[in-house]
């Protein structure tokens, strides 16, 4: 018979790979669906985004308030972006951004949660939205992050519960550096998959 430590460690395994596994099919929809259309209709994004393309401050600063706003626009799309001019330094440095970015929308999260979590903004915030992951919180704690670190979760939304319940700031800055090997990993599946094309 199942002690109540392994059924927990089973849910909580369960739990990640559900979500991993929505996280790759979003991956492989969102890169081979690119290359795709780059391959067969002569799409690229420079020609979706214009002149915008070859403004990095103003990439960085939309992927920015797209990260703190819940990750309105995928990561992977900005990843795409910074296979620019194909150079490999130039690649990881503009990826290390991204994930840097995306840790500090992070950290941000979980600040506005700790410090406006009893305001009606965030209460119309939480009733409309990020409700739906408290039963999450309740159940598996500081794991959540590091399920939203590496999943499509809403990051900076789930920084934002925790930071309501008080979690302590070093362990959540701790777990949370896990987003950071997300980026590592879809960053190098992108590269991969340019280069194969």
């Amino acid at each position: 018979m199942q002690s109540e430590q392994q059924r927990e460690a089973m849910e909580r395994t369960r739990f990640f790979l559900k979500n991993l596994f929505r996280g790759l099919i979003w991956l492989a929809v969102i890169v081979g669906g690119y290359f795709y259309l780059k391959a067969n209709y002569d799409f690229t994004l420079k020609g979706l985004l214009g002149s915008l393309y070859d403004h990095p401050e103003i990439i960085f600063s939309v992927f920015f308030i797209s990260e703190t706003v819940f990750g309105i626009i995928p990561p992977e799309l900005f990843m795409i972006w910074a296979l620019r001019n194909e150079i490999v330094t130039d690649y990881i440095g503009n990826v290390i951004i991204l994930a840097g970015v995306s840790y500090l929308s992070g950290v941000i999260g979980y600040y506005i949660g700790k410090y406006f979590g009893n305001t009606q903004l965030y209460r119309t915030l939480k009733k409309n939205y990020l409700g739906k992951f408290e039963k999450h919180l309740n159940r598996f704690g500081g794991f959540l992050v590091i399920v939203a670190a590496l999943t499509p979760l809403p990051f900076s939304g789930i920084c934002m519960l925790i930071g309501t319940v008080k979690y302590p700031v070093r362990q959540f800055l701790l777990i949370s550096l896990t987003r950071l090997l997300r980026f590592a990993v879809y960053g190098a599946i992108v590269w991969e998959a340019n280069i194969l094309q």
